[in-house]
């Protein structure tokens, strides 16, 4: 496999693999996609396109001191953040999923959070979100419902296919976010 750019077979071939979360227990934030895309099923790494905007988006928001590459997503966890999906199964794209399965993987989400207890769960996608917990008026930003003891904030998804964002409008919110955090909410 190569490193950086996976070939279009790898590509192929990466179809509903599972992508490792980043997590470990008591997060300040749990950063939660919809589900990998190809790119990350083939090189093994979260927000791995060279098109998505997760890791600018979290430089740009304050999160980290620097911009990460998706082959450091380890590190996140030394700033308190880890990353995880509502499904972790590798599509193309997220139409591709099936209600039932945004619904089952609402319920492992949910396992998820109980075991490891992050203050905040961020689901990086609206939609997504409302379909998967059945909260069809949810909208961005912090939630009444809880998860557990867990916050629950939406932001929307930074995939480069999500065009209704700009970078600086996505490192807006997502600093809310943190600023939010940082004050315990």
């Amino acid at each position: 496999m190569h490193v950086f750019k996976p070939t279009k077979e790898e590509l192929i071939a990466a179809r509903g693999k599972a992508v490792p979360d980043v997590i470990a227990p008591n997060l300040h934030i749990l950063f939660c996609g919809i589900n990998p895309g190809l790119y990350s099923g083939a090189t093994g790494h979260h927000f791995a396109r060279p098109g998505n905007r997760f890791w600018p988006v979290l430089h740009a928001a304050g999160f980290t001191d620097r911009l990460f590459s998706p082959f450091e997503e380890q590190e996140l966890l030394k700033r308190g953040y880890g990353i995880t999906n509502i499904v972790n199964r590798t599509t193309a794209n997220a139409a591709e999923l099936s209600l039932s399965e945004l619904e089952e993987g609402a319920k492992r989400l949910t396992k998820t959070v109980f075991k490891y207890k992050p203050r905040i769960v961020a689901v990086l996608g609206v939609e997504a979100y409302r379909k998967a917990f059945g909260r069809r008026d949810a909208i961005l930003g912090l939630q009444e419902e809880r998860i557990g003891d867990s916050r629950v904030w939406i932001l929307p998804n930074p995939s480069g296919l999500n065009a209704h964002y700009q970078l600086k409008d996505l490192a807006k919110l997502f600093r809310q976010l943190r600023e939010a955090s940082q004050r315990q909410l």
